[in-house]
């Protein structure tokens, strides 16, 4: 089967479609998602609380990504995200009958079965809706002819971007002003209407699934040969797992310092602020693209998320915390689009699904076990130490004064690990090796991996 059949045009505004429909439903759960993460704290002001439930989120979906790449080689891509939506809706309407049953001095409880109840109906939607995520990179090789995957791959990064800096807004002032129950209602109409609209499209390119040798709901099997099938692949996802480091530590304290420096609006308004990094990134990616070899451009970008990371809370300054936000979140889409690039030209398409869902498991395993050390160790042993006397004269010649010291010190290291940590890369075997291999599939353009 060729994909390619219908006219460029007609193709690109099919995944115009799609991508704009995903765009909607990621909105939807990352509203959700934010908002739950802002209710927590400011309920509990508890860092292992958002820590606890970010690394539990990342751990639901590096345990479920396996599945969703093996459905994904099985069935109908517009199909599963049908069912994903269909599913997350189901999802958030458990959580809403929690959170409106519960008695209201219970619901915020962490000792309490209401509040863990609640929020994991809350993750578990949010979770399966990244199927869809897994079913669009397909649907890029299945949409978008060779040489201009990588300014798709872009444009996802520019609309997903789009829709985090809208959310951060929205949830920030939803349960600012609005509450926890009204945010969970406006997300299940969100999430109605992207289902509603999902029904509408159609995909010409693929009356029925690529034929595949997936088998059953969960090919680990099948998808570690899958990548070990391709020179490199692994250590390309490896290199990918190093920016999921630093994202663990963002996950389980960039809320909670951005909490001690704003109020809740504030802090939303700040942080889509400082989205649009992320959206200007997508932009150049979808214009340049990344380079004749997007692995370097991939170690290079994540130098650079580390210095960042290292140096935007050395003082506590809310214009530095934003900016420093702000040059992250530039530098995200081209790690993201690089490693997919290279997937969609070197993997063939009745194996793709798996691959991604092999790379989404991998690299979202690392930020959980981050989370999940980091926050208990800045709430019970760093930030005491850092606020008292002791610990603030040792730290304010290097950090400055003011309650957020504590994480602080973890961003300074987390950041310098991260830097070391792509240096190392620079220097191995791997990196050369998989460097000419994507060359050479480059420079091969005639034995593209396309599905027919």
């Amino acid at each position: 089967m060729d994909q390619l059949t219908r006219p460029a045009r007609e193709r690109w505004r099919t995944f115009a479609l799609i991508l704009a429909n995903t765009a909607v439903a990621n909105l939807t759960t990352s509203y959700l998602w934010f908002g739950l993460t802002f209710w927590i704290y400011l309920e509990t002001r508890n860092v292992i609380a958002t820590g606890v439930t970010g690394g539990v989120y990342m751990l639901l979906l590096a345990g479920s990504s396996i599945s969703f790449g093996t459905l994904v080689d099985r069935y109908r891509k517009l199909d599963l995200m049908r069912l994903a939506a269909l599913f997350t809706l189901a999802m958030f309407l458990a959580a809403g009958a929690v959170f409106l049953l519960a008695p209201a001095d219970e619901i915020a409880r962490l000792d309490g079965p209401w509040f863990w109840g609640f929020a994991l109906l809350v993750l578990i939607g949010a979770v399966v809706e990244n199927l869809r995520n897994v079913a669009l990179s397909t649907t890029v090789t299945i949409l978008i002819e060779d040489d201009r995957r990588a300014n798709a791959n872009g444009l996802v990064g520019m609309v997903q971007g789009i829709a985090f800096m809208v959310t951060s807004v929205l949830s920030g002032l939803s349960i600012g002003m609005l509450g926890m129950g009204p945010t969970v209602v406006i997300a299940l109409v969100l999430t109605a209407a992207a289902y509603l609209h999902l029904l509408t499209v159609r995909l010409p390119e693929e009356a029925v699934p690529v034929a595949s040798d997936a088998q059953g709901g969960f090919d680990l099997a099948g998808s570690w040969r899958a990548v070990m099938a391709v020179s490199g692949l692994f250590a390309l996802i490896l290199f990918s797992t190093f920016n999921n480091f630093i994202g663990g530590v963002y996950m389980a304290l960039m809320d909670p310092y951005g909490l001690e420096l704003f109020s809740v609006e504030a802090w939303g308004l700040f942080f889509a602020l400082a989205s649009t990094g992320f959206i200007i990134g997508g932009a150049v990616i979808g214009r340049f693209g990344l380079g004749r070899n997007p692995l370097r451009t991939m170690l290079v970008v994540v130098m650079a998320m580390g210095l960042i990371g290292a140096t935007f809370t050395l003082r506590e300054w809310g214009w530095l915390y934003v900016a420093g936000i702000w040059l992250y979140m530039c530098l995200i889409p081209a790690v993201e689009a690089a490693e997919q690039t290279v997937i969609q030209r070197v993997v063939p398409l009745e194996r793709q699904g798996r691959v991604f869902g092999f790379a989404l498991a991998f690299e979202a395993s690392a930020a959980p076990v981050t989370a999940l050390v980091v926050a208990p160790l800045a709430e019970v042993w760093i930030i005491p130490y850092a606020r008292s006397e002791t610990g603030a004269a040792v730290l304010a010649p290097l950090l400055g004064e003011g309650t957020a010291r504590g994480i602080a010190l973890v961003f300074l290291l987390a950041g310098l690990i991260m830097v070391v940590a792509a240096i190392l890369a620079f220097l191995t075997p791997v990196y050369r090796r998989v460097s000419v291999e994507y060359a050479l599939a480059a420079s091969g353009e005639g034995a593209d991996h396309r599905a027919g």
